[in-house]
């Protein structure tokens, strides 16, 4: 047993009201949370009078790309991918992908994030990074034209689905752009046969979405409805340039909308309609993306961009409140990725848990807990991350199954390798 002692506590779990007290963790769930509590504990973590509340979870990452990081900065779109990122993904091995991904979990740790929705190749190579660490992941299939089969999917999903405690699968697509209508459709049938959501990348561009018009009279929302695709729900990445009925559709099959405001600034993808998704009820999540395009994998910046741009696009300071984005990239994040065992703070949850250090000056002083997070946090704060009641990164240390400094080193020297091959 772990007591989290002398603590505020902000449960997310239908309200936004922070009280003080304990928390006890048995194994790898909460047992108990309220007023502080006498019992026999292996270990007591006094955070005085931190913030303890449900991690963040990155709802669409592609997290070897931290290979990419600096890389290909500063160019139009279509040159980033096709010059810069195309060239270097084909040369990669899956040991490449083992010391990458281990790589970004260090960064997902310190910005307070436990679990990550990943899209990228070599998944044995992905699946042994993360359960090394501890860290939790969803595979979302990244089926194209340029690689996999509806087999090959298939033979994925009954193999990761269910392969640790620490992973699971989803089925997708990697966007219409750049899949076959055949492929979609055998996507779609897998997602009938197993009851599961489709996911893909859709409508991030308006070229991504004219040209779906120009091929098949459709948005890539309207198209995969229209194949079944969302029988079972599901969700797209990025969501930038929805139509006002793919905005209906979404809110009619329960579809999660995930936003990448980094990724779509730095690229000049466009400003997501936040404030019209949370208007119609569509479910919200937030994810970073890759660090090719981002370049940091922080919840924090991401946050503060979803608020700021829609300010900046309603020409309204009151739009999209701090509140629902903050639970949009923990709540919302979780449940699209189907976690809802560690989705809130509570009894019998999964112990995924952030300790956010309130006793910085950026967060002094203390006005709004909430808003602060998302208008002044950053990943400065974050004090502890805990991932199923193990304790991953506490105050700038890691608890892996290596150092940083070795994950450090062989990132560089596969880089390195990388570039000049």
């Amino acid at each position: 047993m772990i007591k989290i002692t002398n603590a505020k506590i902000l449960t997310l779990d239908n309200s936004f009201d922070v009280t003080e007290g304990d928390i006890h963790i048995d194994g790898d769930c909460i047992s108990y949370i309220g007023a502080p509590k006498d019992g026999v504990f292996e270990e007591v973590i006094d955070v005085g009078g931190s913030l303890v509340m449900p991690s963040f979870k990155n709802a669409h990452t592609h997290s070897a790309m931290t290979f990419l990081r600096s890389f290909a900065d500063d160019l139009p779109l279509d040159r980033w991918l096709n010059d810069r990122v195309f060239p270097m993904e084909a040369k990669l091995t899956g040991e490449d992908i083992y010391a990458f991904t281990k790589l970004a979990v260090l960064e997902y740790l310190s910005s307070g994030i436990t679990a990550c929705f990943d899209m990228y190749f070599y998944l044995d190579d992905f699946v042994r990074a993360v359960t090394d660490c501890g860290f939790k992941s969803v595979i979302c299939s990244s089926i194209n034209d340029f690689g996999g089969t509806p087999e090959s999917v298939e033979e994925e999903y009954l193999k990761y689905k269910s392969i640790s405690p620490l992973v699971s699968y989803r089925l997708g697509i990697h966007a219409e752009y750049t899949t076959r209508l055949e492929t979609i459709k055998a996507i779609a049938a897998l997602c009938h046969k197993y009851g599961e959501g489709f996911w893909a990348h859709n409508s991030e561009t308006l070229n991504e979405v004219e040209g779906c018009i120009k091929r098949y009279g459709k948005t890539p929302t309207e198209l995969f409805d229209s194949l079944g695709a969302y029988e079972y729900g599901g969700g797209g990445f990025h969501c930038v340039h929805l139509s006002d009925n793919d905005i209906d559709i979404f809110k009619k099959r329960g579809l999660w909308a995930v936003t990448n405001a980094g990724s779509n600034t730095k690229l000049a993808s466009g400003v997501a309609d936040i404030c019209r998704l949370f208007e119609n009820d569509v479910k919200l999540a937030v994810g970073t993306d890759g660090a090719a395009s981002n370049n940091a994998l922080d919840m924090f910046r991401e946050m503060f961009l979803i608020t700021g741009l829609q300010k900046l696009r309603y020409g309204d300071a009151s739009a999209c409140a701090a509140d629902e984005v903050l639970k949009a990239a923990t709540v919302g994040s979780a449940r699209a990725m189907g976690l809802y065992d560690s989705d809130v703070l509570a009894e019998g949850k999964k112990a995924d848990i952030v300790v956010i250090d309130l006793d910085k000056p950026n967060m002094r002083p203390i006005n709004n807990i909430v808003k602060n997070i998302v208008y002044s946090g950053s990943k400065q704060n974050v004090k502890l991350t805990m991932i199923n009641g193990k304790v991953l990164y506490r105050d700038g240390r890691y608890f892996l199954d290596e150092s940083e400094a070795d994950i450090y080193r062989r990132a560089e020297e596969l880089s390195d390798r990388l570039k000049k091959k």
